[in-house]
C-alpha cells in the first residue's frame, strides 16, 4: 500500500514564483548573455585552427545539451526529487559558468559550456516541472505565461548586460553566473518537494498523449528562435547597422512576444485547436511580410507579428503537453518538452542558414519558413483534437 512521504501540502506563494522563475531565465542567459563577446573571444584565439566556427559553439552548444538531456533529467526529478536535482543543478550552473574566466584553452571552454547546458536542462525542467506541482488551472496556465513573457523580456536585458561587461574583456560577462548560486540559498529554504505517494516504479511515460506535442513542439522551435538569431542579420542586409538602432527593434519583437506570453492567461480559456492555428498564423505572417520587402519599417512590422505569434506558441504547447501529465509523469513529460524545443532552437540557424544558401539569401529563408509556419497552421486544424481541453483545465 502506497504512503504519503511527505508533509500535508504547503500552498506556493509569490516567493515561490519568483524563484522559479528567476531560476527558468538561466538558460536565456546561458543563450545571449555572450553574444556580444563573441568577436571579441574570436580575436583572442585567433591562433586557434578552426576558431571561427569553434568560437560560436561556445555560444550555442548549452541549447544542443538541453535538448539532448532534458529527457533524462526528467526521469531524475521523477525518481529522486525535484528540489535536490535543482539546487544542485544552479550551484553546478555557476561552477561551469565561471569556469572560463580561469581558462584559457578554447576546447576546455567548449567542454565547460557543455556541463553548463547540462545544468540548465535540469534547471529547466525542474522549475516548469514544480511551477505545474505547485499550481492548477488557470493559475497554472498564467505562470506558465509568465515564463514564457519573462524568457523573452530578459534576452533582451541579458544581451545588453553581456555588451555592457564585454566592455571590460570578453571574460568578464562570465561573472554573471554567480547568480545561480546565490538562487540557491533561497531555493534551499523555500522551495520543497511536493508530497507524493511512495512507489517502488515510476509508471511508464504517456508516449501517446506527448507524442503530437512534442512534435509540432519541434517545429515550434525552430519558428521561435528564428527572428531572435537573424533579425540583427536582416537589419544589417538592408542597411541597418547602428548597434542601438538594432537593439531597439529586437527591443519592439521582444515585447510583442511579451505581451502576447502576457495575454496567455485569459487566452487559456480557449484550446490549443483554436490558440495554435492563431500562434503559427501570425508568425508566418511576419516571416512572409520581412521577406516581402526591404522597408525597415515593414520588417519591424513583420518582427512585431512574428513575435507575437511565438509570444503565445510556447506557453500554448507547453500546456498542452504537461496539463494532462499526473504528478509521477510530470518531470518526464516536461524534460521531453523542454528536450524537443531545445532541439528545434539549435536546429534553427542551421536549418534558416542552409536553406538561404539555397534560396538566395536570408530574406527568402525567412519567407520559405513562414511558407512552412502557415502550413502548420493550417495542418493544427487537423492535428489537434477538436475537443482538447481547454488549457485552463487541469488533469493531473
Amino acid at each position: 500500500m502506497s504512503s504519503i512521504t511527505d508533509a500535508p501540502p504547503r500552498q506556493a506563494g509569490l516567493a515561490q514564483l519568483i524563484l522559479l522563475l528567476a531560476g527558468s531565465c538561466l538558460s536565456v542567459l546561458g543563450a545571449v548573455l555572450i553574444a556580444p563577446v563573441l568577436p571579441q573571444m574570436t580575436d583572442h584565439f585567433a591562433s586557434v585552427p578552426g576558431a571561427d566556427a569553434l568560437v560560436p559553439i561556445v555560444l550555442t552548444v548549452p541549447a544542443l545539451i538541453i535538448g539532448l538531456t532534458a529527457p533524462f533529467a526528467g526521469f531524475i526529478a521523477d525518481r529522486i526529487d525535484r528540489k535536490r536535482v535543482l539546487i544542485v543543478a544552479m550551484v553546478g550552473y555557476s561552477i561551469f559558468g565561471t569556469a572560463p574566466l580561469h581558462l584559457d584553452s578554447l576546447s576546455t571552454i567548449i567542454g565547460s559550456r557543455v556541463l553548463v547546458g547540462l545544468c540548465e536542462a535540469a534547471i529547466m525542467t525542474c522549475c516548469t516541472t514544480l511551477i505545474a506541482d505547485y499550481w492548477s488551472g488557470s493559475r497554472r496556465s498564467r505562470y506558465l505565461g509568465l515564463q514564457t513573457l519573462l524568457a523573452s523580456v530578459s534576452a533582451t536585458v541579458f544581451l545588453g548586460i553581456g555588451g555592457a561587461l564585454g566592455s571590460s574583456g570578453w571574460r568578464t560577462p562570465f561573472w554573471l553566473y554567480t547568480v545561480a548560486v546565490l538562487l540557491a540559498v533561497p531555493m534551499a529554504l523555500l522551495i520543497w518537494q511536493p508530497a507524493r505517494a511512495a512507489s517502488a516504479a515510476l509508471p511508464p511515460i504517456p508516449w501517446r498523449r506527448l507524442r503530437v506535442p512534442c512534435l509540432v513542439t519541434l517545429a515550434g522551435g525552430v519558428v521561435f528562435y528564428a527572428l531572435i538569431v537573424e533579425l540583427s542579420f536582416v537589419l544589417d542586409e538592408v542597411g541597418v547597422t547602428a548597434t542601438a538602432t538594432i537593439g531597439a527593434l529586437s527591443a519592439l519583437m521582444s515585447l510583442a512576444t511579451a505581451v502576447a506570453a502576457g495575454s496567455f492567461a485569459k487566452l487559456s480559456r480557449q484550446t490549443p485547436h483554436t490558440l495554435l492555428p492563431i500562434a503559427f498564423g501570425l508568425a508566418a505572417a511576419g516571416f512572409l511580410v520581412i521577406a516581402a520587402t526591404p522597408s525597415v519599417p515593414v520588417i519591424t512590422f513583420g518582427a512585431v507579428l512574428t513575435g507575437a505569434g511565438t509570444g503565445l506558441l510556447l506557453p500554448t504547447l507547453l500546456t498542452w503537453a504537461t496539463n494532462g501529465l499526473s504528478f509521477e509523469e510530470r518531470g518526464r513529460g516536461t524534460g521531453l518538452w523542454t528536450g524537443t524545443l531545445f532541439i528545434g532552437e539549435f536546429l534553427s540557424p542551421v536549418l534558416i542558414t542552409g536553406v538561404g544558401a539555397a534560396v538566395g539569401g536570408l530574406r527568402p529563408a525567412l519567407g520559405l519558413l513562414g511558407v512552412v509556419a502557415a502550413i502548420l497552421a493550417v495542418a493544427m486544424l487537423a492535428v489537434v483534437p477538436r475537443d482538447a481541453p481547454r488549457l485552463d483545465v487541469t488533469h493531473g
